[in-house]
């Protein structure tokens, strides 16, 4: 299962972000998140929707082996990474992120959290 984003469904709201924070940081910060969403209202009329699709791409590229599929979900390993951020250049959505305050890159694990708090379904699991 993966997180899938119609970005013509998104308001902006930013509420999966917050989602994120609380799932993967225990925190209500929208810095630490591993979903971004950022304005293209003046190019496309939308709101572009950054989540990571489990493509595995980051898992091929780390030289450290700091990134493996958990539970069907890639992860990066705190332990094994070596901030050479690789996966954040590489990433085919730009869905691998840095916190705000943080070394680790972080991406979606696919908990659906966000998901359930989108207002308007512009995320859904899919497989």
């Amino acid at each position: 299962m993966r997180v899938d984003a119609t970005a013509s469904r998104c308001t902006g709201c930013k509420l999966c972000q917050l989602a994120c924070a609380l799932h993967q940081f225990g925190e209500n910060n929208p810095k630490k998140t591993a979903i971004l969403i950022t304005s293209d209202l003046l190019n496309t009329g939308h709101y572009r929707v950054a989540v990571c699709d489990q493509c595995g791409l980051c898992e091929e590229l780390c030289p450290a082996g700091a990134v493996s599929k958990v539970d069907g979900a890639y992860v990066v390993d705190p332990e094994e990474c070596t901030y050479c951020y690789i996966c954040v250049n590489e990433c085919p959505q730009g869905a691998m992120l840095v916190p705000s305050g943080k070394h680790t890159p972080v991406k979606c694990i696919s908990c659906g959290d966000c998901v359930e708090l989108c207002p308007t379904s512009a995320l859904a699991m899919v497989e």
